[in-house]
């Protein structure tokens, strides 16, 4: 149950004086919400910039281009004419040492007279430009009389907005929700508080959205850093909580006798990689073991992560339990059981497949020969965790790409058999720190070489302005019989940004090579994808335009070159994920980066990073001092994944803090009980990070 004490934040956004259905549609977009925000999602979205109001001068004495608040005696009014609704509405008014015009478009009639009467004292606030060599400001900021100034903050918080929501009625809105605020417990240590120079949290949020001085809303400064800190902390606690749930003492253990392992491994036509074997023999080891397993196995693209999967599946299936493999896209749970499927006949393993695709009979099928146990390792998307979905005896769940998923998919799969295993698939190296901060304190595997038989990849930059040479050396390839990728950043045209779209490609491409050219994107239903990508594979096709929906999980041994149209765009893991679609097979491979002339200095450093390595975890490292979190995980903003407060840039030395205050809490008070158990329930509450509460003390 929340604390009742939060109720007021967690009142819908239209419960608050002057929010009705129009602002509420608005609210939701800006907010990421799929339903009306609440309260306390208004709060927690905090400003980018200020406005200093505090510049007190003369007429005389206001500087063009600059923000003034002025004391004035409103002399007169000159509306526009009446045939003329273009011509603006004009005020003039004075001070003893000039005059000046406040100019309205579009104002409604009586507006205007009201806001600024003849004859009286106003405070008007504004950017001063010159206009005709008289001082103008253009529809005023603020307009007030003197109790009103009285109550004028001197420095006004700017917002992130969105198209059709004003700054005014946004900021009216928080100052309501600031006003909701109740007195909140203090779940942070006094250690901490006093280390940092923490303020109460109540203390903070007021500080962010009501500034005093212009430092208040700086990310490094304590009340921003204190709100961090905060939401650090509910995203570690949660992440504990669930480790400790995972790590609860089991009953019979999972690991067989090794005779699957051993018919999959000859059926490979390869040999395992060192990093494959110790990765298969740790989580054996750790099937064995009285606690459960929560192992994070990462590696780059290619460097078969597939396969220790499918092992640790089939040591289940030695002992007669089932596994899941849950993957957060069609494409790739189609991938997986591409890869699995011809190992697991030849070893007498039994796998199918759950999407969103297979309905009706088909469907009731294969949920009954789940729960009848005839199915030894179930793959699939969401659709593994909906309520019909039932296993015999499910011993092994293995996430692929886990931070496309959150807390709660990882404990509805493991919610479907007694005392589950975890295995975490990553195709994207994560820096450590960043694994502590995404997936708490995990067991940790890494595939470091790439199979036998891999091509290196020539990988170029390449100016677009020589985009008909590129063109050419494709025709080159095509009529050679080779097969290229050729990615665009967008799907379609684009008013917003000026980038290659997809559609637009395809035609020209399909005018130059005819029917030798397929187009894949995201908006593509699932059937017509995988068409094209059948014949893709199957060579009916040579080219394939398509945007980054090919990132992962397509396997075209046969495709070896890819063209990046504006590389300068894609992130580092991104460029990287998709160079990994070529080079799988026995032939050598070439990655064009068409890129746009004058390069930030970021974009040069990138492409230079690209050419010059494949080694995915030394790419993460790189990806993480040029960007940030974000991209390193896939997941393109400044901020960090899931977080909507914390910076990767400015509170990474939060992260250390708030893990180990978790790992405390967790050891010293692993039930939250008592006023500091009860005060970090709420801090989980405010933060959504409550799905963990059910776990405390389970089992």
């Amino acid at each position: 149950m929340r604390p009742a004490l939060l109720n007021p934040l967690f009142a819908p956004v239209t419960s608050l004086s002057g929010v009705g259905p129009k602002q509420d549609k608005l609210l939701r977009y800006l907010l990421d919400r799929s339903e009306t925000p609440r309260v306390v999602d208004l709060l927690l979205h905090l400003p980018t910039n200020v406005i200093d109001r505090r510049a007190r001068p003369k007429i005389r004495d206001a500087v063009p281009g600059t923000v003034v608040t002025l004391e004035v005696t409103i002399d007169r009014h000159r509306p526009p004419p009446p045939r003329n609704s273009r011509a603006p509405y004009l005020v003039y008014a004075s001070d003893d040492t000039g005059d000046v015009v406040f100019t309205f478009f579009r104002a409604k009639p009586g507006y205007v007279e009201k806001l600024l009467p003849v004859s009286e004292t106003r405070y008007v606030s504004g950017t001063l430009q010159i206009y005709d060599g008289i001082p103008q400001i253009v529809h005023p900021d603020r307009v007030v009389d003197e109790a009103g100034m009285a109550k004028l903050s001197g420095i006004d918080p700017v917002y992130p907005l969105t198209e059709g929501l004003a700054l005014g009625s946004l900021r009216r809105a928080i100052s309501q929700a600031i006003q909701k605020l109740p007195a909140l417990p203090e779940w942070t240590c006094p250690e901490i508080l006093r280390r940092c120079h923490f303020p109460p949290f109540t203390d903070a949020l007021n500080r962010v959205h009501v500034p005093i001085e212009l430092t208040d809303i700086l990310p490094d400064q304590p009340f921003w850093s204190r709100l961090a800190f905060d939401e650090l902390l509910a995203g570690q606690l949660a992440l504990a909580l669930v480790r400790a749930q995972l790590r609860r003492p089991a009953g019979d253990r999972h690991a067989g006798d090794g005779h699957l392992r051993n018919k999959i491994i000859d059926a490979l036509p390869y040999a395992l990689t060192p990093s494959q074997r110790t990765a298969a023999a740790a989580i054996a080891e750790d099937l064995r073991q009285p606690i459960r397993m929560l192992r994070l196995l990462q590696g780059d693209v290619g460097s078969g992560k597939t396969v220790v999967a499918l092992l640790a599946a089939a040591a289940v299936a030695e002992v007669g339990r089932q596994a899941a493999l849950m993957a957060p896209t069609e494409i790739l749970a189609r991938q997986h059981i591409k890869t699995i499927a011809p190992l697991a006949e030849r070893a007498g393993l039994r796998v199918a497949i759950l999407t969103g695709r297979e309905k009706g009979k088909e469907r009731r099928d294969i949920l009954a020969r789940l729960f009848e146990g005839k199915i030894d390792l179930l793959v699939g998307t969401h659709a593994l965790i909906q309520d019909d979905v039932t296993f015999k005896a499910l011993a092994l769940a293995v996430v692929d790409e886990q931070h496309r998923f959150g807390v709660r998919e990882r404990l509805a799969l493991t919610s479907k058999g007694e005392a589950v295993d975890v295995l975490v698939l990553s195709a994207t190296p994560i820096p450590r720190t960043l694994v502590l901060t995404y997936f708490g304190d995990m067991d940790v595997s890494e595939l470091r070489e790439k199979p036998a038989g891999r091509q290196p990849i020539d990988t170029r930059a390449v100016p677009d302005s020589r985009l008909s040479e590129v063109m050419d050396a494709v025709g080159r390839a095509l009529t050679s019989g080779k097969r290229v990728y050729w990615i665009c950043p967008l799907v379609e045209e684009s008013d917003m940004v000026n980038l290659t779209d997809a559609e637009a490609r395809f035609k020209s491409l399909q005018e130059r090579f005819g029917d030798k050219v397929g187009l894949v994107h995201g908006k593509m239903k699932g059937a017509d994808k995988d068409r094209v990508m059948a014949e893709f594979a199957s060579g009916e096709i040579g080219l394939l335009v398509a945007t980054t929906v090919v990132e992962v999980g397509v396997d075209v041994p046969a495709a070896t070159i890819m063209v990046i149209e504006n590389a300068e765009r894609f992130g580092l893991a991104q460029l990287h994920q998709l160079r990994g679609r070529i080079g799988r097979g026995s032939e050598a491979s070439t990655c064009l980066l068409l890129y746009r002339e004058s390069l930030s200095e970021m974009s040069k450093a990138r492409l230079a990073v690209i050419r010059e390595t494949t080694d995915g975890f030394r790419i993460a490292e790189e990806d993480l001092r040029l960007r940030g979190e974000g991209d390193v995980l896939g997941v393109r903003q400044s901020g960090l994944p899931g977080y909507r407060i914390a910076r990767s840039d400015v509170h990474a030395q939060l992260i250390t803090q708030a893990r180990d205050e978790a790992l405390r809490v967790m050891r010293e008070n692993p039930r939250l009980e008592g006023e500091r158990g009860e005060a970090l329930r709420c801090l989980l509450y405010l933060f959504e990070r409550d799905e963990a509460i059910p776990l405390i003390g389970a089992g």
